[in-house]
């Protein structure tokens, strides 16, 4: 039971640490993105494409997915949200449990969509004027920690709870 108990807080703590990770890069590209000179007039803008913000963005978006899949995945089977080993579980459990999957998938296509917004605004072929794309990746980076939080959420409501053996001390 301890060794379950064990990989339940080290899985934990491996989503986490992709979506903080995400996060992370979405700020640094944005960081990045600042530096590069660009030309503004009103919402239109013209700018050079930085390779770095780029790469990324596109690691940003990779570690969000992978957390994402994470969670989905080793959270448990959808058929087994409100059943574990047959047993059914009350229904406050499973509205926690729905509403955190629901918020996940929300903020995963909401973070998913600002962050490659955010990258292919810089891909080496988009060297032109268009609508500004400011604060695209920042504001993804930050909606990576919250699906962090969610995830996390999502993985503990999900799992089914360790019971007790008959050979404790």
């Amino acid at each position: 039971m301890v060794k379950v108990k064990g990989v339940g807080i080290l899985l934990c703590i491996l989503i986490i640490g992709l979506d903080i990770a995400a996060g992370i890069l979405g700020l640094e590209a944005e960081v990045e993105q600042n530096k590069e000179k660009h030309m503004r007039l009103g919402t239109f803008e013209c700018k050079e494409p930085s390779p770095k913000v780029f790469k990324l963005g596109v690691g940003a978006a990779v570690l969000l997915a992978l957390a994402h899949v994470l969670a989905n995945l080793l959270g448990g089977c959808y058929n087994r949200i409100c059943t574990h080993d047959g047993l059914q579980q009350p229904l406050a459990h499973c509205l926690i449990t729905i509403a955190c999957l629901v918020l996940t998938w929300i903020l995963l296509a909401i973070g998913l969509s600002l962050l490659v917004i955010g990258t292919l605004a810089n891909h080496k072929s988009r060297g032109s004027c268009g609508i500004s794309h400011h604060h695209f990746l920042s504001i993804g980076g930050v909606v990576c920690f919250i699906h962090g939080l969610f995830s996390v959420a999502y993985y503990v409501s999900a799992t089914p709870p360790a019971t007790a053996t008959a050979t404790d001390g």
